[in-house]
């Protein structure tokens, strides 16, 4: 089950944020459907050569923002959110854009600049998916 993940140490995100990156793009892409079964914390601490805190703070976090479900003895699970990938999904691009935003504002662009730059891009992504 941990083939999925990978933690890289050259990576500079904290260990337990690539963990949760991870986890919700799974989500996200329909790879861990809802209900579906994550490894335990010391199973994915040992399989990643990770401390068990580290992972133990990423499902805390995953569970704090309603992407898994963890069952007392049972174990912890994607959870049971039909909407939840395309929530995920959508959280994302709204990262991304404030991202866009900041750095738009960075390099001095107006509102008006930035909208033109993404709408070109949309209008570029659009052409190379047909």
């Amino acid at each position: 089950m941990n083939s999925w993940l990978t933690i890289s140490q050259a990576d500079p995100r904290p260990l337990y944020t690539q963990v949760i990156d991870q986890v919700k793009r799974r989500v996200s892409t329909g790879d861990l459907p809802p209900g579906s079964e994550l490894p335990s914390i010391r199973q994915l601490a040992a399989d990643l050569k990770i401390s068990v805190i580290t992972i133990k703070r990423a499902y805390l976090e995953l569970e704090r923002d309603g992407v898994i479900q963890t069952r007392q003895g049972k174990g912890s699970y994607v959870a049971e959110n039909p909407g939840l990938a395309s929530e995920l999904l959508e959280r994302e691009l709204l990262d991304q854009l404030a991202s866009a935003a900041s750095l738009g504002q960075l390099l001095g662009k107006s509102k008006r600049e930035m909208i033109r730059l993404i709408s070109n891009s949309f209008d570029q992504t659009s052409r190379e998916e047909s």
